[in-house]
Order: structure tokens, then sequence, then C-alpha cells
């Protein structure tokens, strides 16, 4: 069979749709112009023929090129038409961007079958076809610009009479594809976590199919688009590509099959030498210098640098890869990952994360089969060369130390720090660390990823703070944990068999509460925190268990005292009969909005029974229960306070109301105090002093402490929260 096929140059620019794919009573610019508009245009006539053809120019037919009562035959020079040729006004003017000028006008290109906005410069395009380009849009020295008639733009469908097998799947979490998702433009983490997660639920998997095939129409014959005042130069191949409006293109290799959001306020920008295949591109992304992307998926705002790599992978908004390589994950938004010899493959990463140098997260196999599967909290920052293995499980907050941890890991506790004891053979974790020890580093990071968050267009809110009810309903899980791991480590010292869990569980918290002398560490047998046989030791264990204790109730009140100020509530009685009788329950990280289980199952069971029925729909839905996220979020704050106090009736509440607000207090000054000398380390440490000869030079390079506009954040935040706890305090009945 013939590779290249031959016809008669009458057909160029033609027949882009023929057959079974048209229509009954449709020809083939149906579709067309439906994208294009109703254009008030006329063909040629005789004397703007003839000029043009003396400006060297050459159509297959002139009356197929319609123009408006503006176009000027003379901007127009070396250029070659085939098929219907729609040409907007060309007017004496010249189109400027980045001190670069460009005359408005055709040059030195051929044009098959487009429609051309008011005020084009196309200049030395060596082809392009089936497009519909937008006003005062720039095209230079563009070598290939083309759309087949079964271009999908990225998304993960298949238009008529095509096969399954040519449908675009991104195999995301693991490298079996036992988790892929398709692509669509819109896609959130959200959607991406919702099909990848619930796989066993068969019916929600076959929804989720179905309102992605009927998401995009599988007629054949879309133009592809690029919207106004963009600016395409110096790229190689571009195929099956809507662009939108105000992207800037430059210097790119390969562009195909892609959807590429942009608009005035959050424009997308496409660097040198790179590469992107089968995928979408959020709104104010930006991709430079030698990026391959194939089969995946960016959300708004996230930006691609320095020859990374993205591969069957789905990057959540507010996220910035450089340099490494990411493979069949699913990340949240808010991943910072920069360094070149780090690695991330087969994870899911809940957001807010760091990936430091020389990580490499899950690259080493671990049997015979495909990668497994890491999943990790929100927060989740694995140090220089920390290497992991398949599969393993991270709570949120967990800071990894540098080394190599030869076994899959369950880490449960949440703000913990864990490291290999090397001389010993022993894995250490000191849970709640950041609390106690980085208190600067945790309060920033709510804070900087908030300032960060740089979306115009915005799906979806998130949650940034650290406390908040997923990493307090993990606190209060790993509280649980730790008394029973003492109590087990208690009794198995003493040698006293025969107790339940439970019986473990109240040994270990009257340890924890009540002992007089001080317990520095307790064991955990192999084969529970680490699949291996060493022992794993939690270490400062009373200090963590109170530091936890600390952050339920600091977040607990401070959640309290903003809800009854939003509302207007004036004492105690009247935030218990706001709240109601309220209980904890479940929460999950829904790519970056928390949502309740309860929540969640209900939306789950509106997708599945139809009421939901677009991704649109579902959209919607999400900011629907965001919505209800403040009220949610205080009744659960309140449960919380009632489990950590173990009181039940109002009663009781009333006679601690005011020691409640007392210790937040306290621990508020203690998150100040931590902030402010978590980072003075940096200025008091005589190693940090050793770059400077003296302390000026110092704080020149480094700046004043007391001018760091963060910790005066946080002392401002302290100010507000004692003025604000005032307002409630002594104030438990009606006045």
């Amino acid at each position: 069979m013939a590779l290249i096929k031959k016809d008669s140059m009458l057909q160029l620019g033609h027949n882009f749709i023929s057959g079974e794919h048209l229509p009954d009573g449709k020809d083939e610019y149906y579709l067309r112009f439906q994208q294009s508009g109703v254009r008030k245009q006329r063909q040629l006539r005789r004397d703007e023929i003839q000029l043009l053809q003396a400006n060297n120019n050459l159509a297959d037919e002139w009356l197929n090129i319609w123009v408006s009562d503006k176009f000027n035959p003379s901007y127009v020079r070396n250029c070659n038409f085939y098929g219907l040729v729609r040409i907007g006004d060309l007017e004496e003017y010249f189109l400027e961007y980045h001190d670069m000028r460009y005359p408005v006008g055709l040059y030195n290109s051929t044009i098959v079958s487009c429609d051309l906005g008011n005020n084009v410069s196309i200049n030395n395009v060596s082809y392009v076809s089936h497009y519909i380009i937008g006003n005062e849009t720039i095209l230079f020295n563009v070598n290939e610009l083309q759309v087949s008639n079964y271009s999908k733009f990225g998304n993960g469908i298949i238009k008529k009479s095509e096969e399954e097998s040519v449908r675009i799947w991104l195999e995301i979490c693991n490298e079996n594809g036992g988790r892929k998702v398709l692509p669509f433009d819109g896609m959130l983490t959200s959607d991406a976590f919702l099909w990848s997660k619930y796989r066993d639920d068969d019916k929600l998997m076959d929804k989720f199919l179905e309102i992605t095939q009927n998401q995009f129409p599988s007629s054949r014959g879309y133009y592809g688009t690029i919207g106004e005042q963009c600016v395409i130069k110096n790229c190689q191949i571009i195929k099956d590509v809507k662009v939108g409006d105000g992207a800037y293109i430059k210097g790119a290799n390969k562009l195909k099959n892609l959807t590429i959001n942009s608009n005035y306020e959050s424009r997308t920008q496409i660097g040198e030498g790179v590469e992107l295949v089968n995928g979408i591109i959020g709104y104010g992304c930006k991709i430079f210098y030698g990026v391959k992307a194939v089969r995946f998926s960016l959300g708004n705002n996230s930006s691609l640098k320095y020859g990374a790599r993205l591969i069957n992978s789905i990057l959540g908004e507010n996220s910035t890869i450089s340099c490494c390589e990411v493979l069949n994950c699913l990340i949240y938004p808010g991943h910072e990952q920069h360094h070149n010899n780090s690695f991330l493959i087969a994870s899911t990463v809940l957001g807010q994360s760091n990936i430091a140098a020389g990580a490499t997260i899950g690259s080493n196999h671990n049997s015979r089969a495909n990668d497994g599967e890491i999943v990790a909290g929100r927060g989740f920052w694995p140090g220089l060369c920390v290497s992991l293995k398949h599969n393993s499980k991270f709570a949120s907050y967990t800071l990894l130390a540098k080394g190599s941890y030869p076994a899959e890991l369950n880490i449960s506790l949440p703000f913990a720090l864990v490291s290999i004891n090397e001389r010993e053979d022993l894995l250490q974790i000191i849970p709640a660390y950041w609390w106690m020890y980085n208190m600067y580093a945790l309060a920033r990071n709510a804070w900087k990823y908030a300032a960060r968050d740089g979306r115009i267009v915005k799906y979806q809110e998130f949650e940034f703070d650290y406390l908040a009810p997923d990493t307090i309903e993990e606190i209060f899980e790993a509280i649980h944990q730790m008394e029973i791991w003492t109590g087990n480590d208690y009794s198995r010292k003493k040698e006293l068999n025969g107790h339940t869990g439970k019986e473990y569980d109240e040994i270990g918290r009257s340890i924890l509460l009540n002992s007089t002398k001080k317990l520095n560490q307790i064991e955990v047998l192999g084969g529970v925190i680490e699949a291996n046989s060493r022992k794993s030791i939690i270490l400062k264990p009373m200090e963590a268990y109170e530091a936890y204790k600390e952050m339920i109730h600091y977040f607990g009140i401070k959640t309290l005292i903003q809800y009854a100020k939003t509302h207007k509530l004036v004492n105690l009685k009247q935030i218990i009969a706001r709240l109601g009788d309220c209980k904890r329950s479940k929460w999950v990280n829904l790519g970056g909005q928390l949502v309740s289980e309860h929540d969640l199952n209900e939306l789950k069971d509106r997708i599945k029974d139809g009421s939901l029925s677009s991704w649109n729909m579902i959209h919607d839905h999400y900011n629907y229960l965001h919505r209800f996220y403040e009220q949610r979020k205080a009744e659960y704050a309140f449960a919380a306070l009632k489990d950590l106090h173990i009181v039940g009736s109002l009663e009781e509440i009333e006679e601690k109301w005011n020691k409640w607000l007392d210790w937040a207090i306290e621990i508020a000054a203690k998150v100040k105090d931590r902030t402010f000398e978590s980072r003075n380390k940096d200025y008091m440490n005589e190693f940090r002093k050793l770059p400077y000869d003296n302390e000026k030079e110092m704080e020149v390079v480094l700046g004043n402490i007391n001018d760091n506009e963060f910790i005066k954040t946080v002392q401002n935040s302290y100010l507000l929260f004692l003025e604000q706890v005032a307002l409630y305090k002594n104030k438990v009945n009606a006045l």
C-alpha cells in the first residue's frame, strides 16, 4: 500500500469532510460556519484579482476567496490559496509585540481553507490549513499549522467510526493503567481523583466515560481555532491544536493534539524547544525551554520549565515543575519540584508539596511488576536524596530526612519528621515535628500558597491552612494510634500478656497523660510502620501527644471565634444554637477542596443517578459544596473540641469555656514565638554566620528579621486573635 497518496490539484483544500462523515443536506463547511459565525463578506473584484496576481499570488479558484470591505489586496504577496479562504480587514497598520513590528497582511505563505480575522499578520507560514484565526493575530515563521478532520484537541474522545483503540487515556497513579482517566478541557484534579480512586464503583466509572464522551461533539470536521491577539512565531509543527486569546507561542518544536487555554487576563506562554503531545493546558500557564510533555493535563497558573518531562500525569493549579521527570502521577494544586535530579513516578500527591533535589520517589522497583503506588498527603516534603519504595502512604505534612528508605512505609502520624538511624538500623519518627520545631516553615506554607494563588480563572476554591478538618482528623487518629503503640510497648516490656487492643489503648493513654517519668521513646515492632523486620522508634512521644492536642484545640477555638464573628454571634449559647448537635466526620481532600465524606458520597450518588450529567454540572456542585464549607468546618471544629476534652453536656462546655479560650491564647502565643524563634535560628547559629564578616553584612544580605513581612503578619494575626477572643471571654449566656 502506498504511503503517499496523490490526487488532483483541484481537490487540494476541498473534501475536508466527505462520504459517510458528511450529514445529508450539509456541505463540508457546515461546522466551520458554525464555529466562525456570520461574516459580512464578498467575492473578489476583477481589479483585486489582477493586483493579487501581480503581487505573485496564486489560487486554485479566485472566486473561492471571500473578503471584507476593508480588504486591501496590496497587503497580500507571494501567497498560495486553496479551497475556501475568507479574509477579514487588511488595513494600513503594523502589529507590535515585544519590540518586534509585523506588517498587517499575508506574505510568503500557503493558506488552505482558512478563515482569517481582521488585521492579521501572517508571514512565512509554509502551510496553514483548516484554521479559524482571530483578529490581530501574528503568525510568523511557522513550518506547519494544520488540523485533521478527526481532531479532538487533546480531549479523550473518539470521533464517529473511530476504533476505541485510538482513544487517548492518561495512566495516572500507577504504571499498570488500572487508574487511567480521560483528559478533557476543563479537567480538575478533583475529577481525576474521583475517577482514579473509586475503581470498585462500576456504575460511577461508566458515567465518567459517558459524560466525557458526551462533553464534546463526535462529528468530524471541526476546524482548529487560534484566538485574538495571539503571537505564534518561529515554530516547527503545530497540528490539531486549539489556542485561546492572547497566547504567546515561540520556538516550539512540536505541538500536537492540544487545547491551549488562554485569555487576556490569564495568558498562556509556550517557549523554545518545547514538545507537547496529547494534552490540556490551563489558563495562565508557562511552558519554556525544552519541556517534553505527553499525555498530560496542566492546571491553571502552572509552569513547566527547563527540560521538565511530564508523561501520563495530571498537574494541579499553581504548580511548578522544572528540570526533572514526572511519570504516571496525579498531583494536586500547589506542587513544587525544581531540581534536575529529582524523579517522581506512580504517585498521588495531595498538594502544597515540595520534592527536593536527588529525591527519587518510586524509582526503585521492588518486584518484577510495574511500579505500584505512593499516596502522600498535602504538605509532603521528601528531603535531599530521599529514595522511596512502592507501595507507601504518608500522612499530611510528612517530612522525610535524607536517606534511602529500603522498604515500604505507612506513616500515619501527620506533621512528622521521619529519618533513618543508620548506626542502630532503626526508623525514627518525631510526630508533630513541624509544630514543635519548625513553626516558621509550617505557618509560612499556608501563607505562601494563598499568596501565590495567581489564578484569574478559578474553577474551585482550595484550603491552604495546615490546620483544617482533614489534618485534624488525621491528628485524632494519630493520637489513638500512639496510645495503642505506647500501651503495647509498655505491656511487652513488662511482659504483661493477654491484653486486647482496647486495653492497650487505655494503658497507653494513662502513660502519656499521667507518667511522672518522661517517656523518651516508644518502640513499634517491625512490619507495622515499615515493611521491614527492624523496629520503628517514636521519639518524644509525650511532647508530640501534647502538641497534637494543642493543634486540635487551637484549630477548634480559632475556627469557632472566626465563625462567630462572621455570623455576629455574641456568646457561647448562640454559637451552640447555630452549630447544633454536631459530630466529627471523615473528610476527603477533593483536589485541594475539602469535603465531608457524607457530601462526597452524595456527590457520587448524584453522578450515578444522572442528576449531574456533565462535567460543568459536577464542577458547579463542587462550588455548591464550598458554599457550605464554612458551616461544615465550624460544626467539625465544635465536635473536635468536645471529643478532645471529652465533654458532652452544655453545662460542661459552659463551665470550661473561659479556660478553653485562655488555653487557645497560650497556644497562639506559642505559634507567634515559635515562628520567630525557628526563623531567628538562621541569624543566631554560628555556622550560618560563617559567610559574613560582620552583623551588618549579614543584615544587608538576609535582611533584618524584624522587617520580615511574614513574621509581621503572624504577629498581627496574634494581636487580632487576642482581640477576637476577648469579645467572647466571660460570655456564655445571652446578653
